[in-house]
C-alpha cells in the first residue's frame, strides 16, 4: 500500500488491513531538487514492489506513507513529526542534502525508529538511529585524488559551494593531496546563486593547475563546466568531481563542456554487472528509459532492501531488534556491486566507480576501486558501543 501527502493531496491505494510494517518516505517531488527526489521516491516505490512481490517483510505487504517536501526545508521537519507522531511509521527514508538531514535526525532520534539518508555527502553523521547508504567524501576523494595526481599532476584546485559540502570536501582533497605528495595551488567557494565564473576561471588561468575539483551544485553551478570548456582550458587542465552526474548533469551541459570529465561515485547506470543489468531492466519497465538512473536513487533502493533485511532477520519490526540486526553485518548484492553495513558507523563499504564523460551525454567506467570503507565514520563513529552519540563530525576536529 503507499499513501502519498502533499500540502493538499492524499493518494491511497491498496488495502491498509494487509499491511503489517508502515514505512515513511520524505523526498523533493517537486521544486528545484525534484530532479533527485522524484527519482529517489521511484526507487524506493520499485524497492518496496519488488520487495512485497517476493512476500514482503514477515509475510506481509510493505506499506508506504510518502510525502513531497517540495525542495523546502521546513517541510522536512514537519513531516518528519507527522510521519512519526500521526502515521507511526516503523523507518524513514528521507532527504537529500545535509541539511535536509540534519533536520530529520533528532527527530527520528527522539522517536527512536531508524532513518535511512541515500545521498552522497560530506561525511561525519554518527547518530544510532541513523544510517547512510551513499558513500562519504572521504571514501570518494580517497581514491580520486590519488588517482588524479598520477593522471595530470599535483597541482590542484578547488572550485566548490560555500557550504558545509564544499568547504568539507575541501579538507579532504587537501588531505589526500598531501598523502599523494601533491599541492592546492588555489580555492574558490562561491554561492549557489553565482552565474559568472569568469573571476574564478581567470584565479584558475594564474595559478597553473594540472587539474580542477569541480563540485558544482545546482543548474548555476553546472554553468561553471559550460565556461571553462569556452576559455579553452580542458585541453591543458583536467577536471576531477564527485558530484557531477548525480543530478544527471551530463544530460545537460554540452558534449564540448561533458567529454573528458571525471566523475567518481558509488553507482553510474553504465556499471556492468548481472544484479545492475535486472535492476536497469526493472527501472525501465516502470519508469521508461529517458532519464539514466542517478546514484540516490540505488542509494534508495539499497536502504529499503537492508531494512527489509533487517526486519526479517529480527523476526519483529521494532526498532531495538531491527538495528541489532542492521549493526550485525548485513550485506546485499546490489546494483553497484556488494554493499556491507558497517555496524559500528552505519555506513557502506562499497565499490567507488571512476568515470569519464563522453561526447553523448554519457559516461565509461575507466576504474573501480573495490569494497572502499568508509573510514572516517569508522574512526570517529562506535555506535555500538556509545549508542548515546549524537554528532556531526567535521575532519577539522580530527
Amino acid at each position: 500500500m503507499a499513501i502519498y501527502l502533499s500540502a493538499a493531496v492524499v493518494l491511497l491505494a491498496g488495502e491498509p488491513a494487509k499491511a503489517q510494517t508502515r514505512i515513511g518516505a520524505i523526498f523533493d517531488l517537486t521544486g528545484g531538487l525534484n530532479i533527485y527526489g522524484i527519482q529517489q521516491n521511484n526507487a524506493l516505490r520499485l524497492a518496496v514492489d519488488n520487495i512485497n512481490a517476493k512476500g514482503g517483510v514477515l509475510g506481509k505487504p510493505i506499506e508506504v506513507v510518502g510525502y513531497d517536501a517540495q525542495s523546502e526545508l521546513s517541510k522536512y521537519t514537519q513531516y518528519a513529526n507527522t510521519a512519526v507522531l500521526r502515521d507511526r511509521v516503523s523507518a524513514l527514508f528521507a532527504g537529500l542534502t545535509s541539511s535536509s538531514r540534519e533536520a530529520i535526525r533528532p527527530i527520528v532520534r527522539k522517536a527512536n525508529i531508524p532513518y535511512f539518508y541515500g545521498s552522497l555527502y560530506e561525511g561525519g553523521a554518527c547518530d544510532k538511529q541513523t544510517f547512510v547508504t551513499g558513500p562519504s567524501a572521504s571514501q570518494q576523494l580517497s581514491v580520486l585524488i590519488d588517482w588524479a595526481v598520477k593522471k595530470y599532476g599535483k597541482r590542484i584546485y578547488i572550485m566548490a559551494p560555500d557550504y558545509n559540502f564544499g568547504t568539507i570536501s575541501a579538507h579532504w582533497v587537501r588531505e589526500y593531496a598531501k598523502n599523494a605528495g601533491a599541492e592546492v595551488v588555489g580555492e574558490d567557494f562561491l554561492a549557489l546563486t553565482v552565474t559568472d565564473y569568469a573571476p574564478t576561471v581567470q584565479k584558475i588561468q594564474s595559478a597553473r593547475p594540472d587539474f580542477v575539483v569541480a563540485l558544482p551544485v545546482g543548474a548555476n553551478q553546472t554553468g561553471f563546466l559550460e565556461q571553462f570548456a569556452a576559455a579553452g582550458l580542458k585541453d591543458r587542465i583536467g577536471v576531477v568531481s564527485t558530484n557531477y552526474g548525480s543530478g544527471n548533469q551530463q544530460v545537460v551541459v554540452s558534449p564540448a563542456a561533458g567529454k573528458g570529465l571525471v566523475a567518481d561515485q558509488g553507482y553510474f547506470q553504465v556499471v556492468d554487472n548481472p544484479v545492475n543489468a535486472e535492476f536497469v531492466k526493472l527501472w525501465t519497465a516502470k519508469y521508461g528509459s529517458d532519464t539514466p538512473i542517478i546514484s540516490e536513487a540505488v542509494d534508495i533502493w539499497n536502504a529499503v532492501h537492508l531494512w527489509a533485511a533487517a526486519v526479517n532477520k529480527a523476526g519483529v519490526a521494532q526498532t531495538a531488534p531491527v538495528i541489532a540486526a542492521l549493526e550485525s553485518g548485513l550485506s546485499f548484492e546490489a546494483p553497484n556491486g556488494t554493499v556491507k553495513l558497517e555496524p559500528k558507523s552505519h555506513h557502506l563499504r562499497q565499490n567507488i566507480y571512476i568515470v569519464e564523460g563522453d561526447d553523448r551525454h554519457g559516461f565509461k567506467v575507466v576504474e573501480t576501486f573495490k569494497d572502499v570503507a568508509p573510514a572516517y565514520e569508522n574512526e570517529k563513529c562506535d555506535l555500538v558501543a556509545n549508542p548515546t552519540l549524537a554528532q556531526h563530525f567535521a575532519p577539522e576536529n580530527k
